[in-house]
């Protein structure tokens, strides 16, 4: 029998078994909230009670019937789309210029692009505020663009550039030594190779943005409120079972963004291996 194959020991089955039953009881802590919530998005009652006293879809049409929940869903796409644009731009030729870039200030420079992921929202939040504020971008769409595009930036940068961990750069050497464009080189060449890097960056950038409140807090206008500042507005003025069904909504949107992460990640290794190979 190969080694491989070889059976399990006592001491390995219950080591197993015990890692299993661990992961188990974190996956039901973490996911607990979220079940909660969703039965009560399909509840009759108009209040947040349990046992449901029946079944309706009543609070999805509400979500749906309803001009404020709608501009409030068209506003997060809006603002999501176009900040997602930006960021792609930006975090792709932050991503190469730091890749073939040299220079002991190399790591200063990335830890200050990547500063939105760590400095806490408040403070980001503020900070924009005040250096929008003299320039007359709170309370617009532009404002708001700019502000997710800097959140959202950095999530491009950091899968773009692990992306191009297993790039070879002798590739873009060769196109530019047959007479090709930068421009030409970048379409032909890079692009395909950091596509699924790019998408992935992508998407974490969109779901940044459509998740995002603290910002739009201080930032929008009456006109630019997102579904999440929508969210927070009602669980603090009247606590209404239509939030419910928004949380399943936003709950479905992010389990689709992740399951498409994983298939982006999963087709990046089988290229990458391609190449390599």
């Amino acid at each position: 029998m190969s080694e491989n194959h070889a059976p399990r020991t006592p001491g390995q089955r219950a080591a197993w078994l015990s890692t299993v039953v661990v992961a188990s009881l974190v996956l039901v802590f973490l996911m607990a909230p979220i079940l909660a919530i969703m039965p009560l998005s399909f509840s009759s009652g108009a209040y947040l009670t349990y046992p449901l006293p029946g079944v309706s879809f009543r609070w999805y049409e509400d979500f749906l019937n309803s001009p404020r929940w709608m501009l409030s869903l068209k506003n997060s796409i809006i603002i999501g789309v176009a900040s997602t644009a930006l960021s792609m731009v930006l975090g792709t030729l932050a991503a190469l210029g730091l890749a073939q870039w040299k220079s002991k200030f190399k790591t200063v420079v990335l830890a200050v692009v990547l500063s939105p992921v760590v400095v806490p929202g408040v403070i980001t939040a503020v900070g924009l505020y005040f250096f929008f504020a003299p320039l007359g971008l709170t309370g617009s769409y532009a404002g708001l663009i700019l502000a997710h595009t800097a959140l959202a930036t950095p999530f491009v940068v950091i899968t773009v550039s692990a992306t191009l961990q297993g790039f070879d750069m002798n590739l873009a050497r060769a196109s530019a030594s047959l007479g090709a464009s930068p421009l030409y080189t970048f379409w032909r060449v890079i692009l395909p190779l950091i596509l699924p890097g790019l998408a992935s960056g992508a998407l974490f950038a969109f779901a940044t943005s459509f998740d995002e409140v603290v910002v739009v807090l201080f930032m929008a206008g009456p006109e630019q409120r997102t579904l999440p500042r929508e969210m927070f507005s009602g669980i603090r003025e009247n606590i209404s079972p239509t939030i419910t069904a928004v949380a399943v909504i936003l709950t479905t949107i992010s389990v689709m963004l992740l399951a498409t992460l994983e298939w982006l990640r999963r087709r990046n290794e089988k290229l990458q291996g391609n190449v390599n190979g």
